[in-house]
């Protein structure tokens, strides 16, 4: 696999050559069971994959290049590249200028770009109609295109079935950047319609057993299906994708309910396998957290942007067994209290810590989190607990015993 070039200051001394050593030593990724790090008293435990992914590390690469190599030159991000705020910040500090926020909301006038200026396209992607805006203010969008190749994938399998006259489900958030340019990449060839959960799915099932009204099918996904969506003819045959970062089990639980719903009404021809759409890292990531949870830890942290879809479900999966606090970094953590997201409500909450209980530590990290990031926590935590060791010192003993 190709090896990229990211900034020094995302480089790890220690989380990072977990990474490397566990990948030297399992190069076919067949081991997931967690790495057991004992550091004095404490004992932390990292999965086998976290961090950033091939994705993040080729849109961080390209990204990093489009400001090394135009130097003077307005250099323009569409959106954040990933959601990290670390990483994010770091571009800021470059010069680099956002134009738009997560939720597709403008933060400048597009109409004083020129052809002269630099826009990078996130790893998420973009639409086709932000593609032609840009175009027609004379703006090159493809030399610096970071989308993550495994999103590509998604939109060309998109094309190819919608071609064959299938309608593309969107398993994910349709708000999120990724899946709004999913949406609009799957329709230049065929209707889509987004689904959330479950619950959506279902309600997408009665209407394609025709137990639902087509007139409220607008009311229903409003916002989330193509113009003109005729349920009665667009759900005659499906075939469903989803936004890399949502949880594959949930995405592979839908697809198979659909399926069964469209193939008891419509016959075997009624859906397109697309299976091959999941992202490799986000099933890695997430089966390596599921590892986890046998772990015998007493808390998790995961780390990441809170806006960040991969990350949340590795905190929704620990969380199943293990007392668990999103958090975006070390300043979360004190002695006294943890600042984190909560699951549920989506709001920053405080929690009283319980250091004396907190022995054998959980860190997990999502794919756009930088290592340093993980590194700073490790500090963190040995701080509020009074244990004074070289972390890098005591892993190279760790890894010469294992």
């Amino acid at each position: 696999m190709k090896k990229f070039e990211i900034p020094e200051q995302f480089k790890s001394s220690f989380s990072g050559q977990i990474k490397l050593w566990r990948k030297s030593q399992d190069p076919r990724k067949k081991d997931f069971t967690p790495s057991v790090v004992p550091l004095g008293d404490l004992t932390f435990v990292f999965p086998r994959h976290m961090g950033f992914c091939y994705g993040v590390e080729n849109a961080i690469e390209i990204a990093f290049k489009a400001v090394n190599e135009n130097p003077g030159k307005r250099i323009f991000l569409l959106g954040e590249m990933i959601h990290n705020p670390a990483v994010n910040e770091d571009l800021k500090s470059l010069g680099v200028t956002f134009i738009m926020d997560t939720a597709g909301n403008h933060l400048m006038d597009w109409n004083t770009l020129t052809a002269d200026d630099i826009v990078i396209t996130p790893a998420f992607g973009t639409t086709l109609e932000i593609e032609a805006q840009l175009s027609a203010l004379g703006v090159d969008v493809k030399k610096y295109n970071t989308t993550c190749p495994f999103v590509e994938k998604v939109w060309k399998r998109s094309n190819e079935i919608g071609q064959e006259g299938y309608t593309i489900v969107i398993h994910g958030k349709y708000k999120h950047e990724e899946t709004r340019a999913t949406f609009s990449h799957a329709n230049v060839k065929t209707k889509s319609v987004i689904v959330r959960d479950m619950r959506e799915a279902e309600i997408l099932a009665a209407y394609i057993r025709g137990e639902k009204d087509a007139l409220e099918f607008s009311k229903d996904f409003a916002g989330k299906c193509s113009d003109g969506f005729d349920p009665n003819l667009d759900l005659s045959r499906i075939g469903v994708v989803n936004q890399t970062t949502m949880l594959a089990t949930e995405t592979e639980e839908i697809a198979q309910y659909l399926k069964q719903v469209v193939t008891a009404v419509r016959g075997s021809e009624g859906f397109a396998e697309t299976r091959d759409t999941l992202c490799y890292a986000t099933n890695d990531n997430q089966d390596a957290a599921m590892e986890l949870l046998n772990s015998g830890a007493d808390v998790a942290f995961v780390i990441g942007g809170h806006n960040s879809s991969n990350t949340y479900q590795l905190a929704t999966i620990l969380s199943q067994k293990i007392t668990t606090f999103f958090i975006e970094d070390a300043d979360a953590i004190s002695a006294e209290f943890i600042s984190f997201l909560d699951l549920k409500s989506m709001q920053l909450e405080t929690h009283a810590t319980q250091w004396g209980n907190w022995n054998r530590v959980v860190l997990a990290s999502g794919a756009s989190c930088p290592d340093t990031l993980v590194d700073q926590v490790v500090q963190k935590v040995l701080s509020v607990k009074q244990i004074e060791i070289t972390p890098h010192l005591a892993l190279q003993q760790w890894m010469s015993h294992e």
